[in-house]
């Protein structure tokens, strides 16, 4: 592992965001514990950082939920200090869904904005991944790439964009009877090339993150083995880009008749799924709820150490709720698996879950009604 740079969060503003109007918070601290009682603002504020990371928000897919009802415009500003360098970043939505960000006051590129501020959120939601439907594991995996690989993301977009193309072509085929056979061979050869990078970027991503996630599950679980694999219906074991863009083609090419049948895309990424197996029984079937959430928090904490390892910087820790879910042995194991250079923002109705040694040096902040009480 080469050297890290040390971030840190100092200090974060939220203005009209949701439920906090106007809201400003220190978070110099290496530990920042906001408690309060449910919908009261405190998972506004970890995904209002998530949103700085990313530019996405990890609970809706329309920006303009992120304005307070009262007004047109939200606006997220933060100071933080990244390799002994002070960065700022500044993000605005408004309600005529035009979006401004800066780097340093100066308007910067989506693609620079994302490679300042790294974040790896577990939320309650998380906990649900392995009960949920494929679509939740591949948003997971993709979220999780995106940090590592910030091109990943466009590479998604223009996926998702020759693939709505297609599906739209399809569709018009079912209305008239005629189809555009030259065009439909144009879309399913970008398809190919688009979609095999990703899945070659997602096999390669879960290969890594399995071998720091075994590690982690088999300390926790005390002995249980952890498998990872992606379920892609045209793949069989490991493969290069090259072979995975041949099985793509031809899965294309066997599936065209249902294509033209259903009017949709049938085959590709957009239809994959992560399996995890315990003791080599599936775990969606197989495992119990503890034994399901133990694979999550193995997940989590390995995506902080594979993001610190491939990118160098040093991740913030978002936990949101999570701790009230998890029983003591796995709460125990997260609090004292964080390493001191992560921050580390913990949301939660109390402080109750948590040893006085803990407590010593964690500022804790009470929100009620999106303001610090």
């Amino acid at each position: 592992m080469g050297y890290n740079f040390f971030m840190r969060l100092r200090d974060l503003k939220l203005t009209n965001y949701r439920n906090c109007k106007d809201l400003t918070l220190d978070l110099s601290s290496n530990k920042v514990l906001i408690i309060g009682k449910n919908a009261q603002g405190k998972t506004n504020i970890l995904e209002s950082i998530y949103v700085l990371s990313t530019l996405k928000s990890p609970r809706t897919s329309n920006n303009i939920e992120l304005i307070n009802f009262d007004a047109q415009k939200t606006e997220i500003n933060c100071n933080l200090v990244k390799s002994d360098t002070d960065v700022e970043l500044d993000f605005s939505y408004s309600k005529d869904k035009k979006r401004e960000i800066a780097l340093n006051k100066v308007k910067t590129t989506p693609k620079n904005f994302k490679s300042v501020l790294k974040t790896v959120l577990f939320s309650t939601a998380d906990l649900l991944l392995l009960r949920g439907n494929p679509s939740d594991r591949r948003l997971w995996l993709d979220r999780a790439i995106t940090q590592i690989y910030p091109v990943y993301d466009d590479r998604l977009l223009k996926y998702d964009k020759i693939r709505i193309q297609k599906n739209n072509l399809l569709k018009d085929y079912l209305k008239t009877g005629k189809l555009n056979e030259t065009l439909l061979d144009v879309y399913n050869e970008q398809l190919v090339i688009t979609g095999s990078n990703i899945i070659f970027l997602r096999k390669k991503f879960l290969k890594e993150i399995e071998k720091i996630a075994r590690e982690k599950h088999r300390i926790i679980s005390a002995s249980e083995d952890l498998k990872i694999r992606y379920d892609c219906s045209f793949l069989n074991d490991e493969c290069e880009l090259d072979d995975i863009a041949s099985a793509f083609k031809n899965s294309l090419v066997e599936h065209k008749t249902e294509e033209m049948r259903r009017g949709q895309a049938c085959v590709g990424p957009h239809r994959d799924d992560v399996i995890f197996y315990i003791n080599n029984n599936e775990s969606t079937k197989f495992a119990s709820q503890g034994q399901q959430r133990t694979i999550v928090l193995a997940l989590k904490l390995s995506e902080l150490d594979i993001i610190s390892e491939k990118t160098s910087d040093e991740p913030i820790l978002l936990l949101d709720d999570v701790l009230a879910e998890l029983d003591d042995i796995r709460q125990n194991y997260l609090l004292k698996s964080i390493n001191d250079n992560t921050q580390t923002i913990i949301t939660s109705v109390d402080t109750i879950l948590f040893e006085n040694e803990f407590l010593k040096n964690v500022k804790i902040y009470k929100i009620e009604d999106g303001r610090v009480i």
